[in-house]
């Protein structure tokens, strides 16, 4: 197993958020994952992670066929405030990658949902690992945690991996006329706990 160490630290200032978190780099990694550190504001509390995988539609441009924008900026409030850190996965798509996702969103206009788009495209369901996350979060000395998640998968995979989650907490619900079907299928198939 290839060890994970961590390869820079450097403080950056966000917009809309109050409190410089350091952002880290890792050797080991399989892609160029990133973590963003926040100081707690209480000395020994168990830190606040979130998991949160790429999104470029919908963090960058605002698609609303997902809830991936609103639950990036939440965790970012959210960790600011508690300290923790954010651990940013370059795995776009639930890991098929940005083209694959443009091909899936094309099927699920056509009635599909996203699990059926992707195994339309002979392509995996869900490929994502949260294996480099156990292993970031080791680099970064912190092995229990509360995990902000709606995904019993993220839950799951981390525990296999040997980081204790103390609680979860969950991510709230973003709700919008284009992406039901999309949060839907998540409870349905992945049981997501969201509650709409």
């Amino acid at each position: 197993m290839k060890m994970v160490t961590v390869r820079q630290r450097v403080d950056i200032p966000l917009q809309d958020v109050p409190v410089t978190p350091d952002f880290v780099s890792f050797e080991g990694v399989l892609k160029e994952h990133i973590a963003l550190v926040f100081p707690s504001p209480v000395a020994g509390t168990t830190p606040l992670v979130r998991v949160h995988s790429e999104c470029i539609t919908g963090e960058v441009f605002g698609s609303q066929l997902c809830d991936c924008g609103p639950q990036l900026r939440e965790a970012l409030a959210l960790i600011a405030r508690q300290g923790g850190v954010l651990l940013y996965l370059r795995q776009e798509g639930r890991g098929i990658g940005l083209y694959a996702k443009l091909q899936a969103y094309s099927l699920q206009k056509q009635g599909l949902d996203t699990f059926e788009a992707n195994r339309h495209l002979n392509l995996p369901e869900d490929s994502r690992s949260f294996e480099d996350a156990a292993k970031m979060l080791d680099a970064l000395g912190i092995n229990k945690i509360r995990l902000l998640t709606n995904n019993p998968d993220k839950q799951a995979q981390l525990e296999q991996y040997g980081i204790e989650i103390e609680d979860i907490v969950p991510t709230g619900v973003y709700l919008n006329p284009h992406n039901r079907r999309y949060l839907e299928a998540k409870v349905k198939l992945r049981d997501h706990k969201i509650a709409f």
